[in-house]
């Protein structure tokens, strides 16, 4: 079963899809996941990388995504690789190493995993691999972290180029690259590679708590490099991400943007912090995205 709810845009009616994070359901099995959202109406999976849920550093890697694949199909599901996990490589530090790590080897493990990434989101059939730059090392200046960051991200870029999957870097709160104005620092360090190659993750959560603009014009800015949405609720300056209802933000406006761009991705539900009440809220979200993506009569 798919959703089939449309938006009104000025060039016509576009179809939004939308999908739900695997982060905001690491109580459940991956295939119990995903026939849950299959179940509900999702289009699609935000599937992120992690010890329980498609393993990236566990044996038998390219075997265990083909057997995933498959689920997908099954499912009719679409899938956007998500790199966010926050132990998968140190168990001791959250989201280490980063792109900015101090160490060289860091950055390298943090490179290759993105680079495996990539592999695995071309296998998949993914449209977009997801990524963050990391927050700023304590002694590390800004003009260093961005090279290292620029540095970090080139044999990636490689890899996308190579698989045809595009790498969608996100504006993340804290982070080095935390705004809309940052990821077009870093894609001009990186000498413009291209949207189909350097795109963005928009999170419209992140929108509202950090950007000046409200989050309807934010999607209208991002336009031309948006390869990946997330979505949920949140209030102004307090990063912490809200089922929808609980927060600030006015949502028809930011989903007819989105359908007036032609985004044909997905729009990915983002409660990392909720997965005790995932197969809840997941249905709670797409009856709230339904009728707030309902056409006008």
């Amino acid at each position: 079963m798919t959703s089939q709810h449309r938006i009104t845009s000025a060039s016509g009616p576009t179809r939004l899809r939308f999908g739900y994070g695997t982060n905001g359901l690491t109580d459940l099995r991956l295939d119990d996941a995903l026939a849950l959202l299959a179940d509900l109406g999702y289009d699609g999976v935000g599937l992120t990388l992690d010890h329980m849920h498609l393993d990236p550093l566990a044996p038998d890697l390219a075997t265990r995504t083909a057997r995933v694949t498959r689920r997908l199909g099954e499912l009719g599901l679409g899938v956007t690789v998500e790199t966010g996990a926050r132990y998968v490589l140190d168990p001791r530090r959250k989201h280490g190493p980063s792109l900015l790590d101090p160490d060289p080897d860091g950055r390298a493990a943090r490179t290759a995993l993105l680079v495996r990434a990539v592999r695995v989101a071309a296998d998949l059939g993914a449209h977009a691999v997801h990524c963050f730059s990391g927050t700023l090392p304590d002694g590390t200046d800004t003009a260093t972290a961005w090279e290292r960051c620029a540095e970090a991200l080139t044999p990636v870029l490689d890899a996308a180029a190579a698989a045809g999957v595009p790498l969608a870097v996100e504006p993340e709160p804290g982070h080095l690259l935390a705004t809309l104005d940052d990821f077009h620092h870093l894609r001009r360090t990186l000498g413009d590679p291209g949207p189909h190659l350097l795109g963005l993750t928009l999170d419209i959560g992140h929108c509202q708590c950090l950007e000046p603009a409200p989050p309807a014009d934010c999607v209208r800015a991002a336009a031309p490099w948006l390869r990946h949405v997330q979505i949920e609720d949140m209030r102004r300056g307090v990063h912490e991400h809200l089922p929808f209802g609980s927060g600030e933000i006015d949502f028809p406006p930011v989903l007819d943007a989105l359908a007036a761009t032609g985004y044909q991705g997905l729009i990915v539900v983002e409660l990392p912090r909720h997965s005790h009440a995932g197969p809840e809220l997941a249905r709670a979200s797409i009856e709230f995205l339904r009728t707030k993506g309902a056409p006008a009569p």
